[in-house]
């Protein structure tokens, strides 16, 4: 878990203006939500004069302003810097209505759009409408910053399935094999909608989430969900490697944004790849990974530099003293065994090992109470994204699985694989359109 597995040295819209927020306004009609955001960020506001234009569009120029803009060629939560808060839900549908889903889907997306730029789900929809009638909007998220908040949708092969769309199923939308001491428990697998949303407030996230969910009331419920915080991988280079809950650094040469020509490579579907309405779209695995900590905190620093590979200060691949110095699998010690051992995460997860396969994790920790027995049920979220899981994911895991020493300490019980179309560009686009086109 400490590597991406691989990396180049080892196998490792423009909405509407939210003018009407339930918000306090200033004079210019702008939300004080959007103004706190602003200055918090030091932007420096020359009165209402300045103010008085800025809307939706404005507020995507960047994470200046705490937004991420909505609309791209691709959708955000991918290569965004990753956020330090996570909810993942995976939903199932409760209909087999098409035209219901489809429309599910375009009010999702105009409700994620206000959302993500600082909006509430609807004009006014906390506090402003009737009264006598439930708010359209929970309300928990009045007076907050957007928070750079995320939201990223998936679709899986189940999906497909009930709605008589086989047809459409992408050929690198496969269901993963059972994988070596694999745990899986079906509460926390699979599912035939996913939305992860990523925000630097945990609370904005889950209002995201849970309005999602609300709104999908009688055409989707919720299958499972997972919150995360710390993320535990960088997805820029501007951002410095994370730690899990085992201590070490976490994805140290994971793939960037800055690095276009390999996000195409490994990360972005192609038309070539078999499915039109993927192109530009990913595949998103989520594996829930359960650290067994209490015998890892038993363990001795020898040793659990070992199982990883790496320093646990620095992060240096061993026998190395940085930690982006590259990992010498051929070295020796006095004793003729290798500095790296053959069984450790890094080189089991490295690139060479595994023929040049490289992947974009955005994983994240979490701590979800106790198990009963006197351990904290506390582990990884991990979420990767691939141009094809077949061939990234599944020969990776494979490999792990297989002869890891780090599956003494981790099981996997939750997992799920989902195809996340591609970002919405055309105004007025809506997600998962290509599935009804």
């Amino acid at each position: 878990m400490s590597e991406n597995p691989p990396d180049t040295s080892e196998p490792s819209p423009s909405a509407a203006p939210a003018q009407g927020d339930a918000t306090p306004t200033t004079t210019s009609g702008v939300s004080r939500r959007r103004l706190f955001g602003l200055a918090g960020a030091g932007v420096a506001l020359a009165g209402a004069g300045a103010a008085a234009g800025y809307g939706v569009a404005e507020a995507s120029a960047g994470p200046a302003t705490g937004v991420v803009p909505f609309r791209d060629t691709h959708q955000a939560g991918i290569v965004t810097p990753a956020q330090d808060r996570l909810h993942f839900v995976a939903l199932d549908l409760s209909t087999t209505d098409k035209a219901a889903v489809q429309d599910l889907f375009k009010r999702w997306t105009d409700a994620a759009e206000r959302m993500t730029s600082g909006g509430e789900v609807t004009v006014n929809g906390a506090v402003g409408l009737n009264p006598q009638s439930p708010p359209t909007d929970t309300g928990e998220a009045l007076g907050l910053a957007p928070s750079s908040l995320t939201l990223t949708f998936g679709i899986g092969a189940s999906l497909l399935t009930k709605l008589g769309l086989t047809d459409k199923r992408p050929p690198a939308l496969i269901d993963l094999p059972r994988f070596t001491a694999d745990q899986l428990e079906p509460a926390r697998s699979g599912g035939d909608i996913c939305i992860q949303a990523c925000a630097d407030d945990p609370q904005v996230g889950v209002h995201a989430i849970r309005n999602l969910v609300r709104m999908g009331f009688g055409t989707t419920e919720v299958r499972w969900s997972q919150l995360g915080f710390g993320r535990t991988s960088s997805t820029s280079t501007e951002q410095a490697t994370a730690r899990n809950l085992f201590g070490f650094k976490d994805g140290t040469n994971n793939l960037k944004a800055e690095e276009p020509a390999l996000l195409d490579e490994h990360v972005w579907a192609q038309g070539a790849d078999g499915s039109d309405w993927m192109a530009g779209g990913t595949y998103l695995v989520a594996r829930r990974i359960r650290m067994h900590i209490e015998i890892w905190d038993r363990t001795s620093l020898d040793e659990q530099e070992k199982v990883i590979g790496r320093t646990k200060g620095e992060g240096a691949p061993l026998g190395a003293k940085a930690e982006f110095d590259t990992a010498d699998f051929s070295a020796q010690g006095s004793d003729g065994e290798p500095v790296i051992p053959e069984d450790s995460h890094v080189r089991l997860a490295s690139a060479q090992a595994l023929r040049g396969v490289q992947i974009l994790r955005r994983g994240y920790n979490f701590v979800d109470g106790s198990d009963g027995a006197g351990h904290l049920d506390a582990g990884l979220f991990f979420v990767a994204f691939v141009r094809d899981p077949g061939k990234q994911f599944v020969p990776m895991q494979r490999a792990l699985a297989r002869k890891d020493t780090l599956t003494e300490y981790i099981e996997h019980n939750g997992s799920a694989v989902f195809a996340c179309p591609p970002g919405l560009s055309a105004p007025g686009s809506y997600w998962g359109q290509g599935l009804f086109t």
